[in-house]
This record gives structure tokens, C-alpha cells and sequence, in this order.
């Protein structure tokens, strides 16, 4: 199964499919639509072949969907319809939650985004729950208003590295993380780094990506064997036999 990830930002839109060795981008904003997404990405992947699609949104996503709009990127996310644009499957993360999933290896770890505003994810052996703590209040504003993409061009790079030092003090001191892990595109301004602290690609955004289809492989591979078997020893009945094995296979992938 071949999956074209979508890491959707506050300046670009990036794209990296199953097979794919070099990731591919175009500007987003304040007036990217998901219909404008959609067509950006369709005519950059043109000469790719997908399967399914993940989605790294930059907001809070439950059930699969969108709970509110942007702050950053124009209107109409929540009641799009991403299956029906795209023609396949799709899955929605929040953007912070799909790199945070890449980095993972184990334990309990604090995925702090550095970008246009601050993503959030804590996963915790393996349970992933994103957050949203850049909106809360933080000295006069919130924590994105002063280590976010407003705050780095406002307070400059000197006293805005004092501020990530400060915020990821606070959020240590809170959920109690084994490791934090920084991402996002400013990330890379830091010049020291807090105790169990560390940077991370942010094409591991990808990798999560890729991740979230992992378990559907041996659901899948585990039906097609099934279905196989069953059509080749049934003479009679193979429908109703099919729809036996599907209910099968469905309450043990369950």
C-alpha cells in the first residue's frame, strides 16, 4: 500500500509519497482553502501513485475530522470532504500529533512544534494525544504569542531563545516527560538546548504519516488470505461464505 503524506503548515504545504525520495512543496497562507490544498497537492503528485492519504492538519482533529478552523490558513476545513477530493482513503492528524508519531521510539515523550504557531503532542507508551497548550495564557499572551513565528519576528532571536527556554521549563515541570523533542522550522534557531532535549528532522512529519496506515497492512493482508481460501475450497454458497470470513477477519482486526 502506497500512502502520499500531507504536512500542512502555516507557509507551505509539503508532500512526500510511499517510494519517494525528495519531498515536494508549495505556499499555503492565509487564503489556502482545503479545495486549493487539494488541487496544489493533486498537480504536485500528478507523476506519483498513491493508495491512501495521510493529513497533518494544524488544528485540533477529532474522530478523523477537523474541530475547528485554522488560525493561520483561509476557511471551509471542517465540513470538507478529503475522501471524496482526494478519490481514496483518508486519514487527519493534527500536524504536530503526525511528527510527533515520527519521532516516537518509546516512553513517555513531549513533541513541541516550533513553527507559525506551537504544536503540541504527548505520546505516552505509544498513545498519542494531541494538544493544543500553544492557546493558553502565558506573561501578557499565550505561549504561541511568544515562541511562535509573532513572537520570534517581535522579540527577536536572542530574547525569543530565552522564551522557548522558559515555556519548555513549564511544560517539563507539568506532564513530566521522559525526552521533549523540538520541531518545526524554527527549531533549528535554537543554540542550546534544555536537559533531554533534542531538534528533529521535520521530514519525520513523513514518517508519521506513513505510520498511521502500518496497521491496516496486516488487517488487510489477513482478509485478502482469507477471502482467497474461502473462494477456492467453496463449490456452493461462496457469497455467503465470503460474508462470513469478511465478519470474521473485521472482529479480529477489531
Amino acid at each position: 500500500m502506497k500512502v502520499l503524506a500531507i504536512d500542512i503548515g502555516g507557509t507551505h504545504v509539503k508532500v512526500l509519497a510511499t517510494g519517494q525520495k525528495e519531498t515536494r512543496k508549495f505556499d499555503s497562507g492565509a487564503t489556502l482553502t482545503p479545495r486549493r490544498m487539494v488541487s496544489g497537492v493533486k498537480r504536485l503528485t500528478k507523476d506519483w501513485k498513491y493508495d491512501v492519504v495521510s493529513i497533518g492538519y494544524p488544528g485540533p482533529v477529532l474522530h478523523g475530522r477537523p474541530v475547528s478552523e485554522p488560525r493561520n490558513l483561509g476557511s471551509g476545513w471542517v465540513r470538507f470532504d478529503f475522501k471524496a477530493a482526494f478519490g481514496c482513503p483518508v486519514k487527519l492528524i493534527n500536524d504536530a500529533a503526525m511528527q510527533a508519531l515520527g519521532d516516537y521510539t518509546k516512553g513517555r515523550m513531549l513533541f513541541l512544534g516550533l513553527g507559525t504557531g506551537l504544536g503540541s503532542t504527548m505520546i505516552v507508551d505509544g498513545i498519542v494525544e494531541p494538544m493544543e497548550l500553544g492557546h493558553l495564557p502565558f506573561r501578557k499572551a499565550t505561549y504561541e504569542d511568544y515562541v511562535g513565528l509573532r513572537g520570534l519576528k517581535k522579540h527577536r532571536k536572542k530574547k525569543w531563545r530565552r522564551y522557548v527556554a522558559e515555556v519548555i521549563g513549564e511544560m517539563v515541570a507539568a506532564l513530566e516527560p521522559e525526552e521533549v523533542v523540538l520541531g518545526g522550522g524554527n527549531a533549528k534557531l535554537l543554540t542550546k538546548l534544555p536537559p533531554h532535549c533534542q531538534v528533529a528532522d521535520n521530514a519525520n512529519a513523513f514518517v508519521g504519516g506513513f505510520r498511521l496506515w502500518e496497521d491496516e497492512r496486516p488487517r488487510q493482508a489477513l482478509r485478502r488470505r482469507a477471502l482467497s481460501a474461502v473462494r477456492k475450497k467453496s463449490a456452493r454458497g461462496p457469497h455467503l461464505a465470503t460474508q462470513r470470513v469478511e465478519q470474521n477477519t473485521k472482529e479480529s482486526a477489531a
